[in-house]
């Protein structure tokens, strides 16, 4: 299908990469990269993912942790990655269609059986911390919930800074990169599935301006790199941060509104295109420590498909702008 080695190695791959690069990379007609997606659900990562739903909808028996997780098993492990609200982001990173069968009775039966570990609130109510209320208003709008109760508490919960921090119910008073990010991908993802909204664009465009004012990562008041973590390749990224994941962010909110890319992310795209290997690929950095169904990468720091893809849209994106690579690290 293509020359290009690179692509090669990415469309021979899981349905869930390989459907995306078709569409996001090669610029194959739908007919084509809806096949390809179509799979997600019977094969693959996805199907797999699928299989390991509990009956009742859930996953591991849990919203945010396994129902027999407890603190020691966090210390000792780390923090896990199994259980419902992370697996209905996978299915969603994946591209699974959200009206397969088996998602819509899952959108069902969580709604009916699965509870927060806060205060026990229903799920598709979302609970009080501003990174998991923005993942659920992403998993929910992707998968065809009204989500927009808990649209309008993040709306209530903006820092004055812009943008969003789950501390803030421990008294916190400014944004924070991570918090930000999870919230700006759920208000994107409602606004494609229900339509403008001017309070939730004008929300969107201040927490996309605190990000933009420090270049993706660095510390306004300096200008040094907030976080090393920051400019690291994370995969799976669940709730963590980092400059790739804005970079695709911003190119999936520029693709929908039809602008051009903002000419403050040339420092974070200069590191992106900096970090690519001889090959033509990009490492994986890593891959946060804690329980998980299963890998979707080799592991660090070997080449990562999940990176590279992330990585080309965004360069392509870049690139076809004519915006062109400036600034550095």
């Amino acid at each position: 299908m293509t020359a290009d080695p690179v692509l090669a190695w990415l469309l021979d791959a899981d349905p869930a990469i390989g459907w995306q690069v078709l569409r996001d990379l090669v610029g194959a007609p739908e007919p084509q990269w809806a096949v390809e997606r179509a799979r997600v659900a019977t094969e693959g990562w996805g199907a797999r993912l699928l299989a390991l739903r509990d009956p009742d909808g859930q996953w591991a028996g849990g919203s945010f942790v396994p129902r027999d997780f407890q603190v020691a098993d966090w210390e000792r492990e780390g923090q896990p990655w199994t259980a419902s609200t992370y697996a209905l982001t996978q299915l969603r990173e994946f591209g699974i269609d959200p009206a397969t069968p088996r998602m819509r009775e899952t959108v069902e039966l969580l709604r009916d059986n699965c509870r927060w570990d806060h205060a026990s609130e229903p799920f598709w109510d979302g609970e009080v911390e501003e990174c998991i209320n923005g993942r659920t208003v992403a998993d929910g709008a992707y998968f065809g919930v009204d989500v927009t109760p808990i649209v309008d508490r993040l709306l209530s919960e903006r820092q004055a800074d812009g943008g969003w921090n789950c501390e803030r119910i421990n008294g916190s008073t400014r944004s924070s990169f991570a918090s930000t990010i999870n919230v700006l991908e759920g208000l994107l993802e409602f606004e494609k599935a229900k339509g403008g909204d001017g309070a939730v664009r004008s929300a969107r465009r201040a927490g996309e301006e605190f990000l933009l004012e420090r270049d993706l990562f660095v510390r306004r008041t300096t200008g040094a790199c907030a976080d090393d973590a920051f400019v690291r390749f994370v995969h799976p990224s669940w709730w963590r941060y980092s400059a790739l994941r804005a970079l695709d962010y911003f190119r999936a909110a520029g693709l929908a509104a039809k602008t051009p890319p903002d000419p403050r992310l040339a420092r974070a795209v200069a590191i992106v295109a900096s970090r690519r290997l001889p090959d033509g690929r990009w490492p994986l950095d890593e891959r946060p420590a804690g329980r998980t169904w299963f890998e979707v990468d080799d592991g660090a720091p070997a080449p990562s498909r999940w990176i590279a893809l992330q990585a080309l849209r965004v360069l392509r994106w870049w690139y076809d702008s004519g915006a062109g690579v400036t600034g550095s690290l």
